[in-house]
């Protein structure tokens, strides 16, 4: 075996194995199996033009090499990001930990509670900060969170409103500008008229349904809001604060002078600035808001024995079930991040965060007084953590730069210094040392920081934050080590077995891939600073955006959109910009196969266009009559077709270059959504099948974690046409020549994961990358065929093949009594993740397996699987007490002093040899899920309740 071959560690099965798989599967070789699989007419004739595979050492060095191309000053930009400290125990046992990265997002709460524990630490944590009722479990990023808070208050105005047109929305000017570009993208699709100025010279009496002001403002001024908030409730109009989540232990909450919304990042809890991310957004607001609030929401709910239980909350709200009725096409949360952002409050308490805040504010203080004894007003009343100083900005930046120090420049007689956690006294006196040079004075070197403040009494906060016990509890290392360790042990991560989610590709993310995400000369780079800084990153982004346009087989690529969903809005907003640059303003009608991902027609309503659903065969393929008939009904409206492909059914349709010329002949453009792209990487490509923009979900396909539902990185692809309209950046210029304005707050989105993507792709090479995709499909089949005497597969391609994935029709279990979700929770007994439950199909179970997984543990798969089947056999609908519905059994239930189930203890827990050698234990029994809905809690109990307890 060649141990250097980075492929052969990353594809599960031995060669060794490959003639007994395609033995079972039916094909004489792989590439008759490939035949079968994929249309001939869309099979790629060459092979990819990448760079030779690289050995994980290779890559290592490369890496290295790369990484000390960048240049790590000190960075005082601000804007949003700032440097931060993470702690040692939390980046070992979070961020580098597979237990916590390489989880999904937790629809199977039973096998998710550490996880779900770690969340609503989290969405405790804001809302006490915020002063808020209710926070979700993270958003994107601080931008998108703004954009998702003013079209929360856009969806909720008064009814009276309504019939006014009242469409006005408020932007001070002291936003952050990404904040503002990306409102500009959103505002223009819904009929949002955005108005940007100055907050103190408002005018009341105007038709507004909502305002949003920055807490602090962009260049570091603290503003008291409370009157202007007072004056916005008596003109109905609500209120978003973008608020610094550091300052607001020093500033009083936003939520006690009565706003509607708060949002931010958390990215300065300990989180790496990473060339603009990944980090985590928060959003919080008011319990009245419950059903309208986007992502996730963690609430806490009582298990089948009555005992507490967590699960993700609300979820009818979500865009997957509201399909073209959301407001909102957020799917990926950034859970990893926000775990991560969490524990950092855990860690420090709220006695170690005041801390923090304290020193930073007193840095910021002490800095303050220093420049103004050498002759250089401040100009902020009052601060947090930055302050503005008159002065020669270009003379100021060269002497700075020399000195590996990077502030703001607003304009050439502002400099903007924003202080960090890792601000020390070593680093004040450099800063003081250019503006003395500067002034040509000399400075006395400080030793201490000055006792003093800015903040004013009637902003300081008096409300108390974080009593809960679990922020009280574990700060030395040890403790906090031991409990992230006991989370870890209550959830289910690819550490432990396969997760065979249908349509979301729980592939290998391998160490070797991640480790550079803990090298500082990565995750110190501030997204603004200069270019010339940040040469490594501009060569892995570049030639990543090469990578992804080679393989998609279109002219160009961006890397700025955070997740799939924001990749299918970006995907949408360029086909809009093309149309209105041909003076085709008219065409927003986008057609949707009514197998489409939930997020599909809620991004195009977002993008302003009107969905049109088409129809499908009862082959799971798009009904090419249907799709005719509309296209040529909206031919004079036509904007775009978006079809997935292989399609959700996990078919390669062979009529797909009809479809997408049928589109075209009506003046449409083609969006492909990229989910499935893995099974195309290598063979096909959406440019072969006639497509004009794609997105990649880099989480899926090209190996980023799913990080228990983020992070996600969603590039868009497109042809030459829409390449003019790929997204800019206020700050850095990015994007085409007519770049629409920012899909996300950073120019290169999370430019941080980017790296595992380039990783992945740089070690399997062309070959490598073909050969996975080849391996994903026979595992599939491999599945397929085992389970045939077993299980309906519900759709087949032309020549019997399933793509990457299939569906297992479970409908005809109801006759033994058995739905679908009672399969997905006796897997667990036998140590698995359930499949995709119920989507596209009710009561289905959408399997696929990936490249990744040896033939051994699709075996132990398979096994589990027919070995349900036959206890689904046994069962019947006179069952009172059955083995399946009890499903998963807890070691609390098995070590109890009485069993009173007409099963075997053995049975229950220890169904097949193997469970025995590798056993995952539920700490929950089976949730309540309309409980959790009626009674909704989504934060930690008062300190109160433990000490009753």
């Amino acid at each position: 075996m060649r141990t250097d071959s980075f492929a052969l560690r990353h594809i599960g099965p031995k060669e060794s194995e490959l003639s007994e798989m395609l033995s079972t599967v039916g094909a004489s070789s792989l590439d008759q199996l490939i035949y079968e699989t994929i249309p001939d007419d869309i099979r790629l004739k060459s092979p990819l033009k990448l760079d030779k595979a690289l050995s994980e050492n290779e890559y290592a060095e490369h890496i290295g090499e790369l990484a000390a191309k960048n240049k790590v000053f000190k960075s005082y930009i601000g804007l949003g990001y700032h440097q931060a400290i993470m702690p040692a125990v939390i980046q070992r046992n979070v961020l580098e930990n597979p237990g916590w990265y390489t989880a999904y997002t937790p629809y199977q709460a039973e096998i998710a509670q550490g996880r779900l524990e770690a969340l609503l630490n989290f969405q405790t944590m804001i809302a006490d900060l915020t002063g808020m009722e209710l926070a979700n479990a993270s958003l994107l990023d601080e931008s998108t969170a703004a954009a998702e808070a003013m079209a929360l208050l856009f969806a909720v105005r008064e009814k009276d409103q309504k019939k006014d047109k009242v469409i006005k929305f408020f932007v001070s000017e002291e936003v952050l500008p990404q904040s503002i570009s990306l409102l500009k993208t959103r505002a223009i699709p819904l009929g949002i008229e955005l108005v940007i100025g100055d907050h103190s010279k408002f005018d009341f009496s105007s038709k507004f349904f909502g305002a949003l002001l920055q807490y602090p403002g962009k260049s570091g001024q603290v503003f008291d809001y409370s009157s202007y908030v007072a004056k916005c409730k008596d003109a109905g109009i609500k209120v978003v604060v973008a608020a610094d989540i550091l300052s607001l232990i020093k500033l009083e909450s936003p939520g006690h002078f009565g706003v509607d919304v708060v949002v931010g990042t958390t990215q300065r809890f300990g989180i790496p600035l990473g060339y603009g991310g990944p980090h985590a957004a928060y959003f919080a607001t008011r319990e009245e808001y419950k059903r309208s609030i986007p992502g996730r929401i963690i609430g806490v709910t009582k298990d089948l024995n009555g005992n507490r239980a967590l699960r993700m909350a609300l979820q009818t709200r979500e865009q997957h079930i509201k399909r073209d009725k959301a407001t909102s096409n957020i799917c990926t949360a950034q859970v990893l991040l926000a775990v991560m952002a969490g524990m950092y409050a855990v860690y420090h308490g709220p006695k170690g965060l005041e801390y923090i805040a304290n020193t930073v504010h007193a840095s910021a203080y002490t800095l303050h007084k220093q420049l103004e004894n050498l002759g250089f007003k401040q100009l902020n009343d009052a601060y947090f953590d930055t302050i503005q100083i008159k002065a020669d900005a270009k003379a100021i930046k060269v002497l700075a730069e020399n000195n590996k120090i990077n502030f703001y420049y607003p304009d050439s007689e502002t400099v903007v210094i924003a202080l960090n956690e890792t601000t020390t006294i070593k680093d004040l006196n450099r800063i003081i040392s250019v503006f003395a040079e500067i002034a040509n004075k000399a400075f006395d070197k400080i030793e201490e920081l000055v006792d003093g403040t800015s903040i004013t009494s009637e902003v300081n906060r008096k409300t108390e934050f974080l009593t809960n016990e679990v922020f009280n509890s574990y700060h030395s290392e040890t403790e906090l080590m031991r409990y992230i360790k006991k989370l870890e042990r209550k959830d289910l991560s690819l550490n432990h077995s396969m997760i065979a989610l249908g349509s979301c590709t729980m592939k290998l993310n391998a160490a070797s891939e991640m480790l550079p995400l803990s090298n500082p000369q990565w995750g110190n780079i501030h997204p603004f600073a200069p270019i010339d800084q940040a040469e490594g990153y501009q060569i892995v982004l570049k030639r990543l955006e090469d990578q992804l346009t080679e393989i998609t087989g279109f002219a160009g690529t961006s890397l700025q959109p955070n997740s799939g969903a924001q990749g299918e809005y970006a995907g949408l907003m360029v086909i809009r910009a093309y149309h209105e640059s041909r003076g085709d303003s008219k065409r927003n009608i986008c057609l949707i196969p009514s197998s489409a991902h939930g997020t599909n027609p809620a991004s195009a309503v977002m993008a302003g266009m009107k969905v049109v659903v088409t129809k499908s065969t009862k082959e799971g393929n798009i009904d090419l009559e249907d799709l005719k008939e509309k296209a040529l009904k909206h031919k004079d409206n036509l904007a775009a077709l978006m079809v997935t492909y292989p399609s959700t059914h996990g078919v390669f349709e062979s009529a797909i270059k009809e479809i997408t010329q049928l589109i075209h002949d009506n003046g449409g453009q083609v969006y492909m959504d990229g989910a499935n792209m893995n099974a195309q990487v290598g063979l096909t490509n959406p440019g072969a099948i006639g497509a004009d923009v794609c997105h990649l979900n880099l989480h899926k396909t090209f190996a980023i974690p799913h990080g228990g539902g983020g992070p996600g990185v969603g590039p868009i692809c497109v042809a030459k046409q829409l390449l003019p309209f790929l997204p800019g950046n206020p700050v850095i210029k990015t994007g085409g020549e007519q770049a629409i304005t920012a899909i996300s707050s950073a120019p290169w989105g999370s430019a941080l994961a980017c790296l595992i993507s380039y990783g992945y792709i740089k070690m399997l090479g062309g070959k490598g990358l073909q050969k996975a995709t080849e391996y994903a499909i026979l595992n599939a089949n491999y599945i397929k065929a085992r389970l045939k005497d077993h299980y309906q597969t519900l759709y087949s391609g032309e020549r019997g093949r399933a793509a990457h994935e299939m569906i297992v029709d479970c409908r005809p279990f109801k006759n033994n009594g058995i739905e679908v979700v009672d399969i997905a929770k006796r897997l667990i007994d036998y140590g698995f993740h359930a499949p995709t439950v119920s989507f596209p199909v009710a009561g289905t179970l959408m399997i696929e397996p990936t490249e990744s997984e040896s033939k051994a543990e699709l075996d132990r798969f398979c096994d589990a699987l027919i070995s349900i089947r036959k206890e689904i056999s046994d069962s019947s609908t006179e069952d009172e007490v059955n083995i399946l519905k009890n499903a998963p059994h807890t070691m609390a239930m098995l070590t109890a002093d009485t069993w009173d189930f007409p099963y075997s203890r053995e049975q229950a827990a220890f169904p097949l040899e193997y469970v025995a050698d590798n056993k995952f234990w539920p700490t929950v029994r089976r949730v309540d899920d309309a409980y959790g809905d009626r009674n909704l809690i989504c934060t930690c109990a008062p300190i109160e309740e433990y000490m009753e307890a």
